[in-house]
């Protein structure tokens, strides 16, 4: 499970396609509990690290930081955007809330339900206004002042409206993650708020 809470915005060192996915190599700093097996959040979509290498600067690599692998099946690769970055481009990354940590954001899966896309970013004072396309059979998760993760942020809802909602971002988020990076046209990674499919199964038969 994660929280939404970006740790670090990590950056693409390599990418190998294979028969049955992807494979990406993924530069970080600072992350030196990285280890085979560990759940690791790419732009929101949950994946699993098969090699890393958190000596980097010991080992006198020019990119002096750490680095991890993950391999996107193909399904993976078809129902997200990852399947379409490349060398350089940068990635937000948290690693699974640990059982004793803060819980700051809220419950995040790395499940990705759909890939919406910027429709609009507004400048307003020190914030950033953005606006995101709602995909079709989404808009019922999605209500004013309700959680949403977008590319593994945990977001609020300012305002839903037709096929569009907004979020406010604030400075921090806009200098630590891949928001600055987003302009209109660009896809994100949406995944609504599990409760909110919860309460939708529980209730399904009554209605």
């Amino acid at each position: 499970m994660f929280t939404g809470i970006v740790e670090d915005t990590g950056t693409v060192r390599e990418r190998t396609e294979t028969d049955d996915g992807l494979r990406l190599r993924i530069g970080v700093d600072g992350f030196d509990d990285l280890h085979h097996g560990q759940s690791i959040s790419v732009s929101g979509v949950c994946l699993t690290v098969e090699e890393y290498d958190s000596d980097a600067d010991a080992t006198g690599d020019d990119d002096a930081d750490d680095w991890f692998e993950v391999f996107l099946a193909s399904e993976t690769v078809a129902k997200t955007y990852l399947g379409a970055v490349d060398e350089g481009d940068p990635v937000n990354v948290e690693r699974a809330m640990p059982a004793d940590g803060r819980f700051d954001g809220h419950v995040v899966q790395g499940h990705v339900d759909t890939v919406a896309e910027v429709t609009a970013v507004e400048r307003i004072g020190e914030d950033w206004r953005f606006t995101f396309s709602i995909p079709e059979a989404h808009g019922d998760y999605l209500v004013d002042k309700g959680s949403v993760t977008l590319d593994g942020i945990s977001l609020t809802v300012a305002e839903k409206r037709g096929d569009e909602f907004d979020v406010a971002i604030i400075p921090t988020t806009y200098d630590l993650t891949t928001l600055s990076e987003k302009s209109v046209g660009d896809p994100v990674h949406l995944e609504v708020d599990v409760i909110a499919k919860y309460v939708e199964n529980m209730i399904g038969g009554y209605v």
